[in-house]
């Protein structure tokens, strides 16, 4: 058997402020909408360039409380060609930003933007 990741979904609190970061600060293209209006949620699916995996957010209408991202779920990674103009440019978005990191005993060759809902995105300088 041949399994073929899909997508990951989120859920969001603000649809037009998640869709804002993830088109803006990564350059993700929304490639398909579900509204369910009767069932009060709606899915968006975002995808990179390459479309050959998705992320799903879900938003829940009128959420009372912010979502718990749990302790178990840590990031989703992208790469991009030029790490140190791609931070740059998310702390002048003003995202919250860390400085650039390396392995253990390696040189730095990512960083960490958090996106509106405080979900982790790691991005990874492409080889």
């Amino acid at each position: 058997m041949n399994y073929k990741m899909l997508h990951t979904c989120i859920r969001v609190m603000d649809l037009e402020k998640s869709l804002k970061f993830y088109k803006e600060a990564l350059g993700f293209v929304e490639t398909r909408r579900k509204d369910f209006p009767e069932h009060e949620f709606t899915l968006v699916f975002l995808s990179d360039q390459a479309r050959q995996y998705e992320l799903e957010l879900t938003y829940n209408y009128n959420p009372n409380k912010p979502y718990e991202i749990g302790n178990g779920f840590s990031h989703v990674a992208v790469s991009v060609d030029d790490l140190e103009e791609s931070q740059r440019r998310h702390e002048g978005m003003g995202y919250k930003v860390t400085k650039l990191i390396g392995l253990p005993g390696s040189p730095p060759r990512y960083y960490f933007v958090t996106d509106p809902d405080g979900y982790d995105i790691e991005v990874i300088r492409a080889n």
